[in-house]
């Protein structure tokens, strides 16, 4: 399994804006961050797959419970291009759940949703 480091350039420019003081997501990995307290504005950088049993979704939901507690975090998160462009047009996300999309000619929901995002894109005169 490969580590992806983020670019230098790239860390400072969110650094100056964030400010972070945590990196649960380290290289090499010396701790365990998901048992962890983290700090009051982390920067992760998660593994993209699953390494040692755990990938993205796991920091996640590690950031959204260090949240309930005050603590910020700046997650990077692979995403398909589409959404990148939607949200540099400005779209507004909304989440969908998962959505149990119906078959067209039995009208049978399917099995096994995956989650679905809706992206409002709103006109401009």
């Amino acid at each position: 399994m490969n580590y992806w480091l983020t670019p230098p350039d790239l860390y400072t420019l969110l650094d100056k804006e964030f400010k972070f003081n945590f990196d649960p997501c380290p290289y090499p990995k010396t701790l365990n961050s998901l048992d962890l307290e983290w700090g009051t504005m982390n920067y992760v950088n998660p593994p993209f797959h699953k390494m040692n049993g755990f990938g993205p979704t796991a920091f996640v939901r590690k950031a959204i419970e260090e949240a309930k507690k005050g603590r910020s975090s700046f997650l990077t998160l692979p995403t398909q291009s589409y959404v990148n462009l939607l949200l540099e047009a400005g779209a507004h996300l909304r989440s969908l759940g998962r959505v149990k999309w119906l078959e067209i000619h039995t009208q049978k929901p399917m099995k096994g949703p995956s989650s679905i995002t809706g992206f409002f894109l709103q006109g401009k005169v």
